[in-house]
Order: C-alpha cells, then sequence, then structure tokens
C-alpha cells in the first residue's frame, strides 16, 4: 500500500459489533494501522446514518455510540496511530450530501442491490424514509470529505462504493478534477467477505438475531455455538456429512489457524483433513463444533479484556471521540472549501468572490482601469446591460463605456449585470465614473441584484 494512502471506514451504531464485522473489516483495519503504510486512517462511528431508519429511537442510537467505539478499542485500534470521530459531529458532510443528491437520479438509487437488501431486510416497501433510501450519497460524502482511497469493506458494500465512484466521476466531469476516487478493499480471505449467522441465514445481522457479538462472554458463545446450523442430512454420526453451506465448517474457514490443531485438536493436522473425514462418516457435529468454540475464544478472549478495561475509563474514551472529531472536522471543512470553489459558490473567498468584484467597480474610474485579471489569465472588462426601462440618455453612456472598454482591452469581454433601474441616475450629463460609482453601490449592497458572469 502506498504512503499517500488514506483509509477511511465506519460503521453505524444500532448495536454492539458482531464476529461479522470482525472479520470482514475491523480486523483488517488493525492489520492496516499496525503496518503504518498509509498517510492517513479515519474509522467514523455512523451514528447520522443510522438515525435514518431509528429516528424515533434516538436514545438507542446514543447509546450504542459508546459501545461501538468500545469494541474499536477492545480489537486493537489506536487512537494514537488513526483518527476515530463520530459522523454527527461534521456537519460539512451533510452540505457534501446536498450537492451530491444533483448529480444522482432515483432510479439509480433503486437499483442499488444493497439498498435493495436493506429495504427489503425492514420492511419500508413504499414507506422509505428519504435519508435511509439516499445512504449511497450520504455515504459519499463521508467517503469524499476526507479524500479517502482506501475503504477497507465487505462484499456486501461493493454496489455503495461503485456508486460513491460515479458520483465523484460525475463531479470531477462538470467541475473538475477535485474528489478522489475510492477503491475497495475487500478481506483476503473470500469466508471473511459475508459471514452468515449462527442460523445458516446469508447474512449475520443484529435485526435477525443471529450473531456472535465481540463482546459477549465465553459461555454465551459457547451456547451460540452449540445450536449453531450445520448438515440437517447428518443425522448419525456415522452418515457422510456435507460442507457447502453448514455454517461450523464456514466459521473455521474464517477463524481457524495451523497452529489451532496442535493446540486444541491433534488428532488432525489441517482443516482440510477435518473435513474430508466429516464428508466421509464418523464425525459428529458436536466435535467440529466443540473445537470451533475453542478457536473462538482463542480470537475473542483477548478483545473481552481488552474491552473490560476500557469499560473503566468511559471518560477517555469520550475524549477519544471528541478529539478525534475535531480533527475529522477540519479535515473535511478543507475539502468543503475544495468543493465550493470548484461549483463557483465560495461567494465570500477566493478570487472569485463577490466582493473583490465590487471592489474594483468601487476603485476604478477610468476605462483603462477597469481592465483587469481576476483568477486565472482571462481579461475582464465591466459594461452595463441594456434594459428598456433604463432612459435613452443613460443608455447611450453606456454604450459610450462600452465602446471604450473594447478599445482598452481590444477583446469584447464584458461582465452581463442586472440592476434596478431605480438605482441610476437619469442625468443625461452624468460621467461615466459616476455611473460606475452608482451602478457599485447597487451590487455592493445586493439591492436587486440578480447576476454577475464573464461572457465571450
Amino acid at each position: 500500500m502506498a504512503k499517500d494512502t488514506v483509509i477511511l471506514t465506519g460503521d453505524r451504531p444500532t448495536g454492539r459489533l458482531h464476529i461479522g464485522h470482525y472479520v470482514g473489516s475491523l480486523k483488517r483495519r488493525v492489520e492496516l494501522q499496525n503496518a503504518g503504510d498509509f498517510k492517513k486512517m479515519f474509522v467514523f462511528i455512523a451514528d447520522a446514518q443510522a438515525l435514518t431508519d431509528n429516528i424515533d429511537n434516538p436514545e438507542k442510537v446514543r447509546q450504542n455510540v459508546i459501545e461501538v467505539a468500545l469494541d474499536y478499542l477492545a480489537c486493537g485500534l489506536d487512537p494514537e496511530k488513526i483518527t476515530i470521530f463520530i459522523q454527527s459531529q461534521i456537519p460539512e458532510l451533510c452540505e457534501l450530501s446536498f450537492y451530491f443528491m444533483d448529480l444522482v437520479t432515483v432510479s439509480r438509487l433503486q437499483r442499488n442491490p444493497t439498498v435493495k437488501t436493506e429495504i427489503g431486510m425492514r420492511g419500508f416497501e413504499s414507506s422509505i424514509p428519504v435519508g435511509f433510501f439516499t445512504y449511497p450519497i450520504s455515504q459519499a460524502a463521508d467517503i469524499t470529505a476526507f479524500k479517502a482511497t482506501t475503504v477497507p469493506a465487505g462484499e456486501d458494500q461493493k454496489p455503495m462504493l461503485e456508486q460513491a465512484t460515479e458520483i465523484v466521476r460525475r463531479f470531477n466531469h462538470i467541475y473538475g478534477e477535485t474528489l478522489v476516487e475510492p477503491n475497495i478493499l475487500l478481506p483476503q480471505n473470500a469466508v471473511c467477505c459475508r459471514l452468515p449467522g449462527t442460523d445458516g441465514k446469508a447474512k449475520m445481522s443484529k435485526s435477525l438475531g443471529n450473531c456472535i457479538y465481540l463482546a459477549e462472554s465465553a459461555k454465551e458463545v459457547e451456547k451460540k455455538v452449540k445450536s449453531m446450523y450445520t448438515d440437517p442430512t447428518h443425522l448419525r454420526v456415522e452418515d457422510p456429512g456435507h460442507i457447502e453451506g453448514n455454517t461450523v465448517f464456514t466459521y473455521l474457514d474464517a477463524f481457524c489457524k495451523p497452529e489451532h490443531f496442535g493446540l486444541y485438536w491433534p488428532d488432525y493436522q489441517s482443516l482440510d483433513e477435518v473435513k474430508e473425514h466429516y464428508q466421509r462418516g464418523g464425525l459428529g457435529d458436536m466435535k467440529v463444533k466443540k473445537f470451533l468454540n475453542k478457536v473462538l475464544e482463542a480470537e475473542l478472549g483477548p478483545i473481552r479484556e481488552r474491552r473490560k478495561m476500557w469499560e473503566q475509563r468511559i471518560p477517555d474514551v469520550y475524549d477519544i471521540l471528541q478529539a478525534g472529531s475535531e480533527v475529522a472536522e477540519k479535515k473535511a471543512a478543507e475539502t468543503l472549501n475544495d468543493v465550493r470553489e470548484a461549483m463557483k459558490i465560495n461567494y465570500f473567498d477566493g478570487d472569485f468572490a463577490l466582493k473583490n468584484i465590487a471592489n474594483i467597480l468601487m476603485t476604478s474610474f477610468r476605462a483603462s482601469d477597469i481592465v483587469g485579471r481576476i483568477g486565472g489569465d482571462e481579461f475582464v472588462c465591466f459594461a452595463f446591460i441594456d434594459d428598456l426601462d433604463f432612459p435613452k440618455t443613460v443608455q447611450a453612456k453606456i454604450q459610450e463605456l462600452s465602446n471604450e472598454l473594447n478599445e482598452t482591452c481590444g477583446k469584447p469581454y464584458y461582465i452581463e449585470m442586472s440592476v434596478g433601474v431605480s438605482e441610476f441616475s437619469c442625468d443625461p450629463d452624468i460621467k461615466i465614473e459616476d455611473l460606475l460609482s452608482q451602478a457599485d453601490s447597487a451590487l455592493y449592497s445586493n439591492k436587486r441584484y440578480k447576476r454577475m458572469s464573464v461572457l465571450k
């Protein structure tokens, strides 16, 4: 991984994190963090997104913010090496989401497989909260705000990353190269991409109640392992068994290491040997589950102990989240400024700020002085648009000014500006500099100001 890599990933605080989160992303995050081969790494708690389908129960989200933070620290994420923050504390994300909404159609959101799956799981049907429906857009804001190049995530998040990339490309096509395209970083072990639930369902999910949580006690984990779905056709020990779709073996594929056999099951040298024995018959499910429980305990035991330690330091956990949120907010503000500048909506900052243009008008009294440079190399001249309501004498003065400007700069560039006629003197003998001054007053005070654009 390159030294200019920026990593970003996060989780919804709708409950404690489970082993599906761990093998799908958390474990990889810790490995990436400890390798140190990156420029910056952000891990966030997506509380604002969690509210999109929990708006009537904000306390649930609030309580689980600290639970997720404890799981992060227990797994080994180190606030001295990475930035951990809370999504809702970064207001710039909302503004970015608002702009990105203009780049995505409703039909495109409806085609997102992850969105369709999540909507079906929650039974929203036609009553979909808008915030939940636009989740891919807010996720794109989360990623681009920190100019993330790499997003560690599970297989189910691939459609979301693809849509984020589409948004980045469309924005850059319209406004110029501003945002960074993200790449998904999938687990190295294919089984870890989507760990099934203990009941054999396609996905481990808090809402389905088929999870093994990182914070659960050894006894709770053992109880869930014993009741885990296996092969319904494997009724007797001597019966040949199937490992395809057998949750126990799927978990062993995700967690088992070669050294586990010497420690916990010396009768076998490898997982392949266990699978072969199970498939030919003569190996009972409970023996395999007993081995799986020891394998899980070897992984979860240290995590459980670190979590107990952090549970005694809750004020420190809040300090970590606050400090991280402040760092993240600063970075997001920098990106938002780049976006506003690219969209030319930084009205009060930068070379194209309205005040800067108004100041040029205020200090220019001769046509030769009005020619100037406003960003880049393009020459700009000022004249005033004809208006049918303008008195003929004023229009004549405008034409005189326009001719003088074109002679001075040698190019028919001008700024089109509509300002109410009531702001101008109708004196037929008005001088050009007085006309400019009056126009400037109208512009600078924003009285009936409509638009200003450089035209050729």
